[in-house]
């Protein structure tokens, strides 16, 4: 295993123990609105404290972008880690049991570690770029359905930003009569995750920030699967729009989704 996927799961397990903790007095948890139902809690920002504390100790050059305090840089700029302490707030706040931790670290703007923790279910998701991925050390792969009416898809609702709500709902109206269903649990990081180890066939969502998608992303193309922006190329961290899937589901699905795409929803 690679020394910095180590540190990596060490982080997210180190993080979950915290996240752990305070499931069990979500009622007492101080919660602010970073913006409409944007959520933030002291879990976020001590997960997050936890977790740059264990990655700096072991690699202090690299840069960071983390959900709670942001980019900062490192002398090894070519190195960062792209942090999402608690996937799924709004579950969490509810007592919803469906929230990860999300780190990936990427070399030169791609993709080279991921590890995605569930603590309530102490599931973890790893991946190295060329090595495979993993579910608790067991090799994971995508589904093999091949067709678009027999898949499980998952997606993400808008609720920060409703500027592509129209087109949103005229998808999910078609993939609804399209699939064998829509599932929203609420964590992007999560639900790629479990498009890697074949639980969901396929995945798309608008508006997603870098550090929902980062880990997950390499996850699934380690699992055997595929992962775009909605031109079907590779700027999904750019745009925050992707689709994702098995081989044989990815192509259809993205089909529809671009058969929605406006010029602003242009990657």
């Amino acid at each position: 295993m690679h020394p910095a996927l180590n540190i990596a799961i060490k982080a997210a397990r180190r993080a979950g123990q915290i996240i752990n903790r305070a499931s069990l007095d979500v009622d007492l948890l101080k919660v602010t609105a970073k913006r409409q139902s944007d959520f933030v809690t002291e879990v976020d920002k001590a997960a997050e404290a936890a977790i740059i504390e264990v990655l700096r100790e072991a690699y202090p050059n690299y840069g960071i972008l983390a959900e709670e305090s942001g980019a900062t840089a490192g002398k090894q700029a070519d190195y960062q880690w792209i942090i999402d302490p608690l996937d799924g707030t709004t579950n969490f706040i509810h007592g919803l049991p469906q929230y990860a931790v999300s780190i990936a670290l990427a070399h030169n703007g791609q993709l080279v570690q991921a590890v995605v923790f569930d603590p309530e279910r102490n599931e973890l998701f790893t991946a190295s770029k060329g090595r495979g991925a993993f579910l608790n050390e067991r090799r994971i792969r995508v589904s093999k359905r091949t067709r678009l009416d027999e898949a499980l898809i998952g997606t993400g609702f808008p609720y920060r930003c409703f500027d592509h709500v129209d087109t949103y709902l005229a998808l999910f109206k078609e993939l609804t009569q399209k699939t064998a269903g829509l599932r929203r649990p609420g964590a992007a990081s999560l639900d790629l995750s479990w498009v890697a180890c074949g639980r969901l066939d396929g995945f798309w969502e608008f508006g997603l920030s870098p550090w929902d998608m980062a880990a997950g992303a390499l996850i699934i193309t380690e699992a055997g699967g595929l992962v775009s922006d909605l031109a079907g190329e590779s700027a999904y961290l750019e745009s925050g729009n992707l689709v994702a899937g098995s081989p044989k589901i990815f192509s259809p699905l993205l089909q529809v989704v671009q058969s929605h795409r406006t010029p602003a929803l242009s990657r």
